[in-house]
């Protein structure tokens, strides 16, 4: 539990009771939960005790509380928390980042999910801050629920920073303790129940992969049963079944022509030449026309715009895939490539839809390089 301790001690020994009798194990510093190193200052061990926390829930009332010290600010990323949120003020003022700011960064940082409640009062001025934001009158506006008016500025921009992530935005408003814990029952429920929902269908899943890869097996062992002897037919056979996923992916491209598939061999980079590749790189799951979240893998063109490619089509597998499909000969090629042409029932644009890239997207492309061992195509 974060947030500062003078102004809010009896609202955190509440919530403490409350959490303990929900079965869970709060982690506070006022009741020593927190080690406190010898070897470091206070500061820096309840950044590092953020690290263990399955969730924080942070507290924003009227104070501001300490400043970090240094070397607690080293233990957290800064400069790499910038892409997380639309408003970073709050991240180039590091001389004024309090303790219980900094452990709510820790906690973005590594992933802990946050539950950020804020005092009415404090939301209903953080509205007016907004408003004047940038105006000369701004600093000379007087805040009622904010106990010193200099750390107003770093009080709104930490919730600006938290309600403008891209994930985990959520921020709840109380005037009692009674709706933080109302709060807090209602979200940890329904994670629990989202859970066991998730669960469900992931063992529903596993059941039709089961059944699909039996069918598969099953297939491939008629279809090459049923070839003849020659060795070149047997190849073909063997073509079809390993090569599908691979020529599913090309075709999704909508190219044009297919003729450089079974003409003379030539290398992955060529292909990606051809389809206009330089980069790639993996972001988090998007959903696509269903409704459906899909891991996706991104395959940046020369343009600036990109494929976004169903992320079973890893580009390292279809690389050696490619390479293998070129070491057979030219003929068997052309056929494996008919064969599958004819039998393709799938909509070209199932795993690949063609997307312009925004400029903060090109940033960040700039930024992560998801497989550097590709070299840009020339």
């Amino acid at each position: 539990m974060s947030s500062t301790c003078y102004d809010l001690s009896v609202i955190r020994g509440q919530l403490r009771q409350f959490i303990e009798n929900l079965g869970h194990e709060p982690v506070m510093s006022d009741y020593n939960d927190v080690l406190f190193d010898p070897r470091e200052h206070t500061h820096t061990s309840c950044i590092d005790e953020v690290a263990g926390a399955d969730a924080v829930v942070v507290i924003i009332g009227s104070r501001f509380g300490g400043k970090s010290v240094p070397s607690a600010l080293q233990k957290v990323d800064l400069e790499g928390l910038a892409g997380v949120s639309k408003s970073n003020e709050l991240l180039k003022a590091k001389d004024n980042i309090s303790v219980t700011q900094l452990e709510v960064l820790k906690a973005v940082e590594r992933s802990v999910p946050v539950f950020a409640f804020v005092d009415e009062r404090v939301m209903h001025d953080h509205a007016t801050y907004e408003r004047n934001k940038g105006k000369p009158i701004a600093d000379l506006i007087e805040y009622s629920s904010i106990e010193k008016l200099e750390t107003a500025k770093y009080i709104f921009e930490f919730i600006n920073f938290l309600r403008h992530r891209v994930t985990n935005n959520g921020i709840t408003t109380f005037n009692k303790l009674q709706d933080i814990e109302d709060a807090l029952k209602k979200q940890w429920s329904g994670l629990f129940q989202k859970l066991l929902l998730e669960q469900r269908a992931k063992q529903q899943e596993g059941r039709r992969i089961d059944a699909l890869t039996e069918q598969f097996e099953d297939l491939k062992a008629a279809i090459l049963t049923a070839v003849g002897g020659s060795k070149n037919e047997k190849e073909v056979a063997r073509g079809v079944v390993r090569f599908r996923k691979l020529l599913d992916l090309l075709m999704s491209f909508d190219l044009q022509e297919y003729s450089f598939l079974f003409g003379p061999a030539i290398p992955w980079s060529e292909l990606l030449r051809r389809i206009e590749v330089v980069d790639f790189l993996r972001v988090s799951p998007v959903e696509d026309e269903r409704g459906i979240r899909r891991p996706v893998v991104r395959w940046i063109r020369a343009d600036g715009t990109f494929y976004e490619v169903d992320r079973m089509f890893d580009p390292a597998d279809m690389s050696s895939e490619w390479d293998a499909f070129m070491r057979i000969d030219e003929d068997s090629r052309a056929v494996i490539y008919d064969a599958l042409a004819e039998m393709r029932s799938i909509p070209a644009r199932r795993f690949v839809r063609h997307i312009p890239l925004t400029p903060e997207e090109a940033d960040e492309r700039n930024r992560q390089r998801v497989m550097p061992e590709f070299e840009p195509a020339t």
